[in-house]
């Protein structure tokens, strides 16, 4: 059987690239998405992948650009339907929002085919992805340091919650949040269609990193590997869970020094950064209030009060 998806079309053993068309910039031309169709020459599940849909987190794009070659679709049972790039208006201009709404795309699902900017994108790629059996939604921690990461957001009481979480597990980069999510995001949209969604957390860049990248094609394989869309026996590695996740600011201005790398554990009490004047004198030193692992930090050392500097993964364990 043709699938499609957009102008991408392909029947068994087959596969297209194209666009979808979601509306049109304000010189009046039309604005459509990046999309693939890889339809396997064998039956099988549905994998809906997209990356991008914040602007400016691109590590999601480079691993699609590096899996989608690797693929063939006589090897493949099954279909993957792909929106290489989601926030088209932001990824124009690098940034985080829509500029043509100021919004977070990822909190604009289900969407509105009727509404906003970010609405109408939301709807169309809704739509793909509510035609699949899995949902892979590829993100970073935008241009903050991050540890690569699986992000479970539909809750633990959710009734998909323990395939959301082993989702995550196949997917496999080691870490895993476990924390119920925001409105509007499609891990928590997708798995209230009944579908077991994940976002997958690679890294944090300005522009892309080749390890998050590296991590992510990995990710995305084992995923194929483990769900039958290639042949193979794809084990499943035992993940860190933190279910909680603590966000810390400056408590004065200044200039900050991190005491920790992402990835260390964390003690309560500990001290995890320190803010001083340009001539190095102390002007704070901030400590953990829970133990934990260094999850996040921001890049640029300079802070004004309030302002964010890092998160600890909390509640840790592992499954």
């Amino acid at each position: 059987m043709t699938t499609t998806l957009g102008t991408a079309s392909a029947r068994p053993g087959e596969m297209d690239t194209g666009r979808l068309e979601v509306g049109e910039t304000r010189d009046g031309g039309s604005v459509g998405l990046p999309v693939a169709v890889v339809n396997g020459a064998s039956s099988g599940k549905t994998l809906y992948m997209q990356a991008a849909s914040d602007g400016d987190e691109l590590n999601g794009v480079g691993v699609i650009q590096r899996v989608v070659p690797r693929l063939d679709p006589a090897e493949l049972s099954g279909t993957i339907l792909i929106v290489g790039i989601v926030n088209y208006h932001a990824f124009q201009v690098a940034e985080h929002r829509n500029p043509i709404d100021d919004t977070k795309m990822n909190r604009a699902y289900p969407g509105n085919e009727n509404g906003t900017s970010s609405e109408r994108i939301a709807a169309a790629t809704f739509d793909a992805a509510t035609r699949a059996d899995l949902i892979l939604d590829l993100h970073q921690g935008s241009t903050s340091q991050m540890l690569d990461e699986v992000r479970v957001r539909c809750g633990k009481r959710h009734r998909l919650h323990d395939q959301c979480l082993e989702l995550a597990k196949a997917f496999g980069c080691g870490y895993v949040l476990d924390q119920k999510g925001p409105d509007g995001q499609l891990a928590r949209t997708g798995p209230d269609e009944g579908i077991p969604t994940v976002d997958p957390e690679l890294g944090g860049a300005v522009g892309w990193d080749e390890e998050s990248i590296r991590k992510g094609v990995e990710g995305v394989f084992n995923v194929l590997r483990y769900y039958g869309f290639l042949e193979g026996n794809q084990p499943l590695e035992t993940q860190t869970r933190a279910s909680g996740f603590e966000q810390y600011g400056a408590p004065a201005g200044g200039l900050v020094t991190l005491e920790k790398d992402l990835g260390d554990r964390v003690s309560p009490g500990e001290t995890i950064f320190t803010v001083t004047t340009p001539f190095g004198e102390p002007k704070a030193e901030v400590t953990a209030d829970s133990g934990g692992i260094f999850w996040r930090a921001r890049r640029l050392p300079q802070v004004a009060t309030g302002e964010y500097v890092c998160s600890v993964g909390t509640d840790i364990g592992q499954y």
